[in-house]
């Protein structure tokens, strides 16, 4: 869906198979700490300045690894107690407490309505401003993970049930490591663009991965045909090694990291996160082919994505037709906002909106299934991404397709409380509606796309997203457009191969 990368993807949630740290959990048999509440402190020797942003508790009813791995998994996540605090200062102290009115969101549900049983419990202080998940952003501030006997306020907060339990903020996460291979690279560059909006040095990223034949002194001038590939929510440039077998030898392959604080940039110029779209073909795309002897120019130059990526693709052909040679996308985000993901953003009105939570029979929204069966509800879902903060799904799609509000965050597509979607914003989204943006513009766009735009959604997409593609395709084919637009039958939330297939067919006829 935008609501995830591949169903099939590691950003999906599968919890980490992290082994706990050595004297994280209690051994067997042994009385675990009782806990009325938690109090999160700064340890002095990893923070030494005031701190303000957002603090958690993540819990998990499993024994052993660590709750924050586990944040971004949409269909198994942790516990979540979250608190936004100004200026603690170094040694000081977070509460998370069970006292009435206590200051904190809570999901699934009510700090008071935990079970009394045993938890695995870390706290996370998020320090990041660039990476989207709480507790995995370079920089950010944890805690060794500890298993607790939660007791409840059943004797008192603090009375003989037991006691609120120190967690210490002594860790710092680190700079994920991107191991290169002779085929395998690093890349990353200043973005002039992205440090010109955020007012501060930004640096973006990429993987990349060299043809098989590239060091061979008969191609120490060869330019080679490039593909793009934008990772759905979720990925980043680090997936790119999955792109070295012998189907992509004689090509170069770029993966560009499409992340934000927000979310997933989409690569689409936006009045919140910046120009990422822009900033990709004025300033990456020169950079990393001039470095690898890529394409040089459009006619040879393909990009390709699943799902957040799929969207991308299709996004930066239909912005950039001149850039690339074709898009191959893969069962993409909301191509029609007249069905996004089952609902018409465009449908309500001041007097009677539309409402992402419920639909017109009052019944609730699923925004995922498995086969024919809903797994995840709307209101649920959201309910976790304002728990966590910037980052989700849903509000990465508000960072790039909405206006910024008055404290310069993305304005709000819909009430969190109520669900009711506000029409003005809805509007302001048409600017980033593909269908329409083709519509409006086929008379001098329609030319520049011929051969251009091949899609491919999943018949049983399982973030309902076929919807919107087939009314794409629907579009389009009034349109007398020669767009391969595809419903694959029987097929979920994934690369369809028939596109894969196409697409390399495509790039081996580049000279």
């Amino acid at each position: 869906m935008a609501v995830g990368c591949a169903f099939d993807c590691a950003c999906l949630a599968r919890q980490p198979a992290t082994a706990p740290p050595a004297g994280s959990s209690e051994p067997a048999g042994a009385k675990l700490p009782s806990a009325s509440g938690f109090v999160v402190r700064f340890d002095k020797a990893v923070s030494d300045k005031a701190f303000s942003g957002r603090v958690y508790v993540f819990a998990t009813k499993r024994s052993g690894g660590e709750p924050r791995l586990s944040a971004s998994n949409w269909f198994m996540p942790p516990m979540i107690l979250s608190r936004d605090v100004k200026g603690v200062g170094a040694g000081g102290t977070v509460e998370f407490s069970l006292e009435p009115g206590a200051a904190m969101t809570a999901f699934p549900t009510a700090f008071g309505e935990w079970e009394k049983r045993a938890y695995q419990v870390q706290a996370v202080a998020r320090l990041s401003t660039t990476a989207p998940v709480p507790g995995a952003g370079e920089g950010d501030l944890y805690s060794e993970p500890l298993q607790v006997e939660f007791t409840g306020n059943a004797d008192g907060v603090g009375g003989a049930g037991g006691k609120p339990v120190e967690l210490v903020l002594s860790k710092v996460v680190a700079a994920k490591e991107f191991r290169e291979t002779s085929r395998i690279k690093y890349f990353e560059m200043k973005s002039d663009k992205l440090s010109a909006f955020h007012g501060k040095p930004y640096t973006v990223k990429a993987g990349v991965v060299l043809p098989e034949a590239f060091d061979d002194p008969a191609n120490k001038d060869r330019q080679w045909p490039t593909l793009y590939v934008v990772t759905g929510f979720g990925g980043d440039h680090h997936s790119v090694r999955g792109y070295a077998g012998a189907n992509y030898k004689d090509m170069l392959v770029v993966m560009p990291d499409a992340t934000n604080y927000y979310g997933h940039s989409v690569f689409a110029d936006s009045a919140v996160i910046g120009p990422w779209g822009s900033a990709l073909v004025d300033e990456i795309v020169p950079a990393v082919e001039a470095k690898y002897r890529g394409a040089g120019d459009g006619s040879r130059r393909f990009v390709t994505g699943v799902s957040s990526g799929g969207w991308s693709s299709l996004w930066l052909v239909v912005t950039y037709p001149e850039s690339f040679a074709a898009c191959y996308s893969h069962v993409p985000d909301p191509v029609d906002f007249r069905d996004f993901q089952q609902i018409d953003l465009y449908g309500g009105s001041a007097g009677t909106p539309m409402n992402m939570f419920k639909d017109d029979k009052g019944e609730r929204r699923p925004i995922a299934r498995q086969g024919s069966r809903p797994m995840l509800y709307y209101d649920k879902f959201v309910a976790m991404e304002t728990a966590l903060g910037a980052g989700g799904q849903i509000e990465s799609f508000e960072a790039v397709f909405s206006p910024k509000n008055a404290a310069g965050t993305p304005r709000a597509l819909f009430d969190r409380a109520t669900g009711n979607i506000d029409p003005e914003t809805a509007k302001a989204w048409e600017a980033y509606d593909i269908r329409l943006v083709i519509e409006r513009n086929w008379a001098t766009l329609g030319p520049r796309l011929k051969g251009k735009l091949h899609v491919y959604a999943g018949e049983m997409d399982n973030f309902y997203l076929e919807g919107a593609t087939r009314l794409l395709k629907e579009s389009l084919s009034k349109l007398g457009s020669d767009a391969v637009v595809e419903i694959v039958p029987g097929m979920g939330h994934k690369e369809a191969p028939e596109g894969r297939k196409a697409m390399l067919e495509a790039i081996a006829k580049v000279k």
